[in-house]
């Protein structure tokens, strides 16, 4: 639940920078319970527009996560795009964002999962 509160509170529109897969799934995965729980409330009262708020509440920041995945294995925002492609650029995205991001900086910034510190650290042992 951290990981998808910190996508919320501090990342919301935030396109810069990298995500560890840890952020990317967990936040994910929450918005998926939720999206199920809200269209079960929308179905059993009738109300029909809990579950569309929610979705465009959460629409910028799961396009920012994303995003910040992308950049986390060296790739632009851009290759978001290649999901468009029926069938196989979306297999294709999954593929890209579950791949282990780059230990080393890349343009983007340092890496989430190692500092620049602890990737010296490991260097050296």
């Amino acid at each position: 639940m951290d990981e998808y509160l910190k996508v919320i509170k501090e990342h919301y529109a935030d396109f810069e920078g990298r995500a560890r897969r840890k952020e990317y799934w967990m936040f994910t995965l929450i918005n998926i319970l939720i999206s199920i729980a809200l269209i079960a409330i929308d179905y059993v009262t009738g109300l029909g527009f809990l579950q569309t708020l929610y979705g465009l509440a959460v629409f910028v920041p799961g396009i920012a996560v994303a995003v910040r995945r992308l950049h986390d294995i060296g790739k632009s925002g851009w290759w978001m795009l290649i999901g468009l492609i029926p069938l196989i650029g979306a297999i294709w995205l999954i593929v890209l964002l579950a791949t282990d991001g780059t230990p080393e900086d890349n343009e983007y910034g340092a890496s989430p999962k190692y500092g620049s510190s602890e990737l010296n650290e490991l260097g050296n042992n």
